[in-house]
């Protein structure tokens, strides 16, 4: 039987080294907010005759828009991100971009004011908050039965939180390269990644929970064995569910781009964490247990 466990050190290093990058990946690119988190205007186009995406900068530029973010959709549209435009700025700027580039149709207008944004941002925090409190609850009470229920929980919160860093560090660099930024959708994604996290972590968790009960070994060699049971399965999961998210990243275009993309880095990193990272948690806090109570064994043996 693989000792998957017993190369720990090896896996939290790379996940260590992870972390380390991701965090150096957000203080270096940060996450650029949409228009979800930020006040401005979004701005969807068509063009009978397409005009090419550096064309269209150019013209933004020259009707005084130098700032704005245009990103292509699958559909030949264009995403325009702008600041707050008032109706007479908005009706200028499509009239500046038909006599360049001939007819247009807008395709949606969203304009955020800043109060909006600033309680958005504060109600997707609250959310990824709540999230990881309402699992360290659950899967301590789900595994109160076990001699550790709280490394359980606490385990899984690891995991979630190692997910979620790596995913958003990821995003960042790949966002700087891809001209990005973060919306509610974005935050959806975060928040499917937590669930699909969970559920890997939790499949293996419940594997260590039955062969515990049943006894036969160390605890270290349990959750070894519980790990090589469930890794087919994992893999399984997460290949058919990435084939899912690669179509809608090829097929459905730049409406959902920013969940496609998020959910794909999370499943690869969570598959990853639930198998090698989480039961590892588990193994290195009851050794840690077993070491400090040794001594004071000693001691009341003496």
């Amino acid at each position: 039987m693989p000792n998957i466990i017993g190369k720990r050190k090896l896996f939290l290093s790379i996940s260590g080294a992870l972390i380390a990058l991701s965090l150096l990946s957000l203080a270096v690119f940060g996450l650029k907010s949409g228009i979800d988190f930020s006040a401005g205007s979004l701005l969807t186009v068509a063009f009978d005759t397409t005009p090419s995406l550096a064309d269209l900068k150019s013209e933004l530029g020259a009707l005084g828009h130098g700032n704005a973010i245009v990103q292509e959709t699958g559909s030949e549209d264009f995403i325009i991100r702008l600041g707050v435009l008032s109706d007479a700025e908005k009706n200028s700027l499509e009239d500046g971009l038909e006599a360049a580039f001939g007819p247009l149709t807008e395709r949606g207008f969203e304009m955020v004011d800043p109060i909006i944004a600033s309680q958005t941002s504060r109600t997707a925090m609250i959310a990824v908050g709540l999230a990881s409190i309402g699992i360290l609850a659950y899967l301590t009470y789900a595994f109160r039965r076990m001699p550790k229920p709280l490394h359980y929980g606490v385990g899984a919160v690891a995991a979630v939180l190692h997910d979620v860093l790596a995913v958003l560090g990821i995003f960042a660099a790949l966002a700087a390269l891809l001209g990005l930024e973060i919306n509610l959708v974005f935050i959806i994604g975060i928040l499917a990644v937590i669930g699909y996290s969970v559920n890997n972590t939790v499949v293996v968790y419940d594997r260590i929970r039955e062969n515990t009960l049943r006894g036969g070994g160390s605890f270290e060699s349990i959750v070894n064995r519980s790990v090589v049971e469930t890794f087919i399965r994992s893999l399984n999961t997460s290949f058919t569910t990435i084939i899912v998210v690669l179509a809608l990243m090829l097929f459905v275009g730049a409406t959902i781009q920013n969940l496609a993309l998020v959910m794909f880095i999370g499943i690869v990193v969570g598959t990853y964490d639930s198998l090698f990272v989480a039961p590892a948690i588990l193994v290195i806090w009851d050794n840690y247990d077993k070491s400090r109570l040794a001594p004071r064994a000693s001691r009341a043996g003496a």
